[in-house]
């Protein structure tokens, strides 16, 4: 079954990180920690951690030829750094359930890919399942309760779509010929190199790694330093989830993986229920399975597609 499914049950895997990462990330963000600094932190870890063991157990991986170099360069600033920024820059000018639903809006930029630019093949159930999915987004977000969109948020979010749906695009690209490790050490490189010169190390605020941080919500008689939060990130909340999508796109496809990522705001918003205490209505629990339901029309898609 784990071998029939493996791509399936990777990618959602890495959703499921990605979404938990959220409540984790929302507690060092409440913490005076800003979101690019947090960013810097991510990925800057994630390579030190990742790239070590890559380089003391598989350093040919990590050889990098002159024709691979620019799709390498772009995947990491695109996929890695883009992508991040971006969505901070938005969901800080607009609600953040406005700004996902926009940026998951890159499975149909995909799809609109493949069929009209490079003329494959799309099975019809494909544009079911996104708008199957994409409806369940817009359920959740309950887009009708008249929220005002600030002109520059909503491109932010926009471009983050575009860029997301590179990454993915990239991925299936680049993972034809490189392992998920060797692939995710140069995409955290790349987007660290690129941070570190907008954001010097030396200004770093340092103090946030000794800092005592409430865990809020059904946990909120606890607290945890700062260091214990940052490393969960870095390892559980990006290196992990970062190497399962990866594995996933090489086993799937572009188009299947990001429509599987679509559950990451369902399974961030059930985390944050438990957790937090941000609770749904009906309506938003509909939606949640309507997204559920898109994502398995997008695997008998691609099932029939093979």
């Amino acid at each position: 079954m784990f071998s029939r499914y493996k791509g399936e049950i990777l990618a959602l895997t890495g959703a499921v990180g990605f979404a938990f990462n959220g409540v984790v990330a929302k507690l060092v963000l409440t913490s005076g920690l800003s979101s690019l600094r947090l960013t810097q932190v991510r990925c800057g870890g994630a390579f030190l951690i990742l790239g070590t063991y890559v380089l003391l157990r598989y350093r040919h991986k990590l050889r990098i030829t002159k024709k691979e170099l620019p799709w390498l360069i772009a995947y990491g600033l695109v996929g890695f750094l883009a992508v991040q920024v971006l969505y901070f820059i938005a969901i800080t000018r607009m609600h953040v359930s406005i700004g996902l639903i926009i940026e998951f809006t890159a499975p149909i930029w995909i799809v609109l890919w493949l069929r009209y630019v490079l003329k494959r093949y799309v099975p019809p159930m494909m544009w079911v399942a996104i708008a199957l999915a994409f409806g369940g987004l817009l359920l959740i977000a309950q887009v009708w309760k008249g929220q005002t969109l600030d002109p520059i948020g909503v491109i932010a979010a926009l471009v983050d779509a575009l860029a997301l749906a590179v990454y993915f695009l990239l991925g299936e690209k680049l993972t034809r010929t490189r392992d998920a490790e060797s692939l995710s050490v140069i995409g955290f490189g790349i987007a660290s190199l690129g941070l570190l010169v907008a954001m010097p190390l030396w200004s770093y605020p340092t103090e946030i790694f000794t800092q005592t941080i409430n865990l809020q919500g059904r946990f909120a008689d606890y607290t945890l330093p700062g260091w214990a939060l940052i490393a969960w990130i870095i390892i559980l909340g990006t290196i992990a989830p970062y190497l399962l999508v990866v594995k996933g796109i090489k086993l799937l496809s572009a188009s299947t993986s990001s429509l599987m990522g679509m559950a990451e705001p369902v399974l961030a918003g059930v985390f944050a229920w438990i957790w937090l205490f941000e609770r749904w209505n009906f309506i938003q629990l509909i939606g949640g399975v309507v997204v559920i339901i898109g994502i398995i029309f997008a695997d008998r898609a691609r099932t029939a597609a093979h």
